[in-house]
């Protein structure tokens, strides 16, 4: 009697890869954790730290893509584009983290930095099964949000594979967007669709295919290049300072007092006192500051100069 299979089962055996096809290096086994199971915690920690070393000279080889992965976000926001990350599982939840900490920090529209994630908001916090294997929702996912030529799409996938992913950078492609490919495994479907592809070489896991690792340690380590090199270009921050950061708790609104009296070179006081009358806009109460000129002709000055704060303080 043959054992007849399930629609599940089916649908699990033909996603499963040939052994002998299965080249990505996120899969490969890493020699130096193979007893891990009998290590001491300290042994763990250790190993997983000299692995962890890996991360950022691999991440330092791929810095000329990652340049120009930033002049293209900054290209497509001037034009009035967006930033669209596009991910699954650990990988869709790197995109999601940056996405959200870009409003908070720059002072940016939510609008302007977008995530997508397989499976929606509640893939953020579980898995979803299945939700990353289909092209098609990765095209739809982007349909929604009114993609244009205008944007950039920055697919995230460690494996490289991910057909959610590939499916949005196949219709990002249609679209005329710019593409981007942040992956672990430079041969693979994602590096071969984006026209500008980060591939940090961090080798095989501590714990073998587990790539919110070394690879999601290196998606990190990525998306903050990204988005803070476009957002200082875009000029969301004053030397090295945070002057369009939201004011939205108390620790912060403190944070925002120390980083105007820094800026100016007044005193606490002096920037509590402009920061008051500027509306608490951190970039009137600066220009307030260091002009010693008044409010009104503060917005007057950032109004001419487009918003250009290094052009309305004359430096």
């Amino acid at each position: 009697m043959v054992k007849r299979r399930g629609p599940l089962e089916h649908s699990y055996n033909a996603r499963m890869p040939s052994p002998k096809k299965e080249r990505r290096r996120t899969e490969l086994r890493n020699p130096a954790s193979k007893n891990l199971d009998r290590m001491t915690a300290r042994e763990i920690v250790r190993l997983m730290n000299r692995e962890d070393r890996k991360v950022a000279a691999g991440v330092g080889r791929e810095l000329q893509a990652i340049e120009r992965a930033v002049n293209a976000i900054v290209d497509a926001i001037r034009k009035g584009g967006r930033l669209i990350y596009v991910g699954a599982g650990s990988s869709g939840r790197m995109g999601v983290l940056d996405a959200a900490e870009c409003p908070p920090t720059f002072g940016i529209s939510p609008k302007a930095v977008v995530a997508l994630i397989a499976g929606g908001r509640r893939a953020i916090t579980q898995a979803v099964e299945g939700a990353e294997d289909s092209e098609r929702n990765g095209e739809r996912d982007l349909r929604a949000k009114k993609l244009t030529g205008r944007d950039v799409v920055v697919g995230i996938a460690a494996s490289g594979t991910t057909p959610y992913v590939v499916g949005a950078l196949k219709y990002a492609r249609k679209c005329g967007a710019a593409t981007v490919a942040v992956t672990s495994n430079l041969r693979m479907p994602v590096g071969r669709l984006a026209k500008i592809v980060i591939a940090p070489e961090v080798g095989p896991e501590v714990l073998t295919g587990s790539t919110r690792l070394k690879a999601g340690t290196s998606q990190k380590m990525v998306l903050n290049m990204l988005s803070t090199g476009a957002m200082a270009r875009l000029g969301h921050v004053y030397e090295n300072l945070m002057i369009d950061m939201m004011l939205t708790n108390e620790k912060v609104a403190e944070r925002a007092l120390r980083i105007l009296a820094e800026a100016s070179a007044q005193s606490v006081s002096a920037a509590e006192h402009a920061l008051r009358a500027a509306g608490h806009d951190l970039r009137v109460a600066l220009v307030v500051l260091k002009m010693r000129i008044g409010v009104a002709e503060a917005r007057k000055r950032l109004k001419a100069a487009r918003g250009d704060l290094r052009k309305a303080l004359g430096e």
